[in-house]
């Protein structure tokens, strides 16, 4: 692990540590997952700092860093495990973060059994989100670049190079070529959410403009109300992919 990778990880931990709302607004995300994940062995791509292993069961716990609360190292794109091995596949905030998207479901297909599902939160770019996501986060937004591009992975890459834009690009604009490209697999659902409480909250960064009373009620006013404005101003997003054959 680069010293760069290491130390993005202890001022994760630490601010996760000292941040109630941050806690509060990932256990949302933790929840959505665990509710549509299928009975069975569940592999966590990109583990970080170990939340998502504390609300899951039947956990293999992977990063492509090291560190004590996981179980091994891998890379997303070249998976270590066997064909048909897992009932899902994991991850939040880490498929924007992938050089090739296309090489991980291609793993993904692989390691899935039949009915198995992949499972990503991730940014949703939106008429009410873009904005914010361009101006005030430090990580780029760039809707014209091909999502599902192929080739080799290169193991000198910043970990943390990114396209926020790349999950809704494949939910969205690249969808039918997504479905063409990994025939074993379909866009089961997509999920619009986090409109007010997960920006405001500041995420993983020091500050917050609400505190964790407001959130928790925001976040119950939200579920109301993201079947009506989720895909119009959603912050996050949460695709499954399924396995059908």
């Amino acid at each position: 692990m680069g010293v760069a990778a290491s130390d993005a990880l202890a001022t994760y931990h630490t601010l996760w540590q000292r941040k109630p709302i941050l806690r509060l607004i990932y256990d949302d995300f933790y929840d959505r997952i665990a509710a549509a994940c299928r009975s069975g062995l569940t592999i966590e791509i990109g583990g970080g700092i170990g939340n998502l292993k504390r609300r899951l069961t039947d956990v293999v716990a992977t990063d492509i860093q090291t560190a004590p609360w996981l179980d091994c190292v891998a890379d997303a794109q070249r998976l270590p495990f066997a064909d048909a091995c897992a009932a899902n596949i994991v991850m939040v905030d880490v498929l924007h973060h992938l050089e090739f998207p296309l090489a991980f479901f291609r793993e993904a297909g692989r390691v899935l059994r039949p009915g198995g599902r992949v499972l990503m939160v991730e940014p949703a770019i939106t008429w009410g989100s873009t904005t914010f996501y361009r101006l005030f986060h430090h990580e780029p937004v760039r809707t014209s670049a091909d999502a599902l591009k192929d080739g080799s992975p290169d193991p000198r890459r910043d970990p943390y190079d990114s396209n926020q834009a790349v999950p809704t690009l494949i939910a969205t604009r690249d969808r039918d070529r997504f479905h063409r490209l990994l025939p074993a697999l379909r866009i089961a659902s997509v999920q619009w959410f986090a409109l007010a409480a997960y920006p405001l909250s500041g995420g993983f960064q020091p500050w917050s403009l609400i505190g964790e009373g407001l959130a928790r009620r925001l976040l119950r006013l939200e579920r109301a109300l993201e079947p009506v404005l989720g895909r119009v101003a959603a912050f996050r997003m949460m695709l499954i992919v399924e396995k059908v054959r």
